[in-house]
């Protein structure tokens, strides 16, 4: 396993009868030991997991503190979800619980994911809003931690603030190594950097930690609550309802890291960012681990389309994991 390997072919795009091209990446496969069963690419230099950092993150608020009225308010605390109806709703109870408005959010404003809720919104005259931003929920999150704790809410991002800390210190903890260096998050907050390894063996040690830990309490809030971690049609929410007990958490530029409930975990990284290349890769890693079922099959292809029409796929290269 190099320190700094390059990126390999991962997945091909086939349009009837041609090869268009490959999307190159890194994939890391554990063992429910935690040891590395496939390595593919760069697995252990530095890389910005985004949203995928979310159920460290996540960790990191129970740890300091953080109580919620319902478990799935903990799942939504890791979601990136669609911002439809019952996200927004489920957000909203999450300030109000803590006599806080939407005001109180520092997550830039956005239109819902979902395509056909940013249309009805933007019908009924709504305009990008906080609350419909897809980080909203790990923001709500956030501020709940603070009020509980007694911290500032005006600085809550920033990365020397308490909060921020003890985030910081849970993801490299859960990781299994340092923090290599920190930047911004699409959504503001401190966004930190860790090898895809120490993203893989995050998902392994929240399936594997005991019962009631904060580990464990959000990797169950999130498989218990598959909907509000995505929403309608996203993939996180299509992996863990295929496959029972499934971990799955998406970021964008191409991650994706998931855990089986014996500890084998994943962790994959598209070079260029396509997101339509992860799920193919993921799916083929489940199934190198004996993992299938017809809702996973619908999952192993991300498809091309021409005219509005499927016309093609993307599919993972065969005999990746042999």
């Amino acid at each position: 396993m190099s320190e700094y390997g390059a990126p390999v072919p991962l997945v091909e795009l086939v349009r009837g009868e041609l090869r268009e091209g490959t999307h190159h990446g890194s994939v890391v496969v554990l063992d429910p030991d935690g040891n590395v069963r496939h390595a593919l690419g760069d697995v252990s230099g530095p890389m910005y997991p985004r949203s995928a950092n979310k159920p460290a993150q996540a960790v990191g608020m129970v740890r300091a503190g953080l109580e919620l009225a319902e478990e799935a308010d903990l799942a939504m605390a890791a979601a990136s979800h669609n911002g439809e109806t019952e996200h927004v709703l489920r957000v909203r109870e999450m300030l109000h619980r803590h006599d806080l408005t939407e005001d109180a959010l520092q997550c830039p404003t956005d239109w819902p994911l979902l395509d056909g809720e940013r249309d009805r919104r933007a019908a009924e005259g709504f305009g990008r809003q906080r609350i419909t931003m897809n980080c909203s929920g790990k923001h709500a999150a956030m501020l709940a931690t603070c009020v509980q704790r007694g911290w500032a809410l005006e600085d809550y991002l920033d990365p020397k603030h308490p909060l921020q800390l003890e985030l910081h210190d849970t993801v490299a903890e859960l990781a299994g190594e340092p923090v290599a260096t920190f930047s911004v998050d699409g959504c503001g907050a401190p966004l930190f950097a860790v090898s895809l390894t120490g993203l893989a063996r995050t998902f392994h040690t929240m399936v594997t930690a005991a019962p009631g830990t904060p580990q464990r309490r959000v990797a169950e809030a999130m498989r218990s609550h598959p909907w509000f971690v995505a929403g309608t049609e996203r993939e996180d929410t299509l992996l863990m309802r295929a496959v029972p007990g499934l971990l799955s958490k998406s970021g964008v530029e191409g991650v994706l890291a998931l855990a089986l409930p014996d500890g084998h975990a994943v962790a994959v990284k598209i070079a260029d960012g396509s997101a339509r290349a992860r799920l193919p890769v993921a799916v083929a890693a489940l199934r190198s681990l004996g993992v299938d079922g017809e809702g996973l099959a619908e999952l192993a292809e991300s498809p091309l389309l021409g005219g509005g029409r499927p016309t093609g796929a993307v599919r993972a290269l065969e005999g990746l994991f042999d």
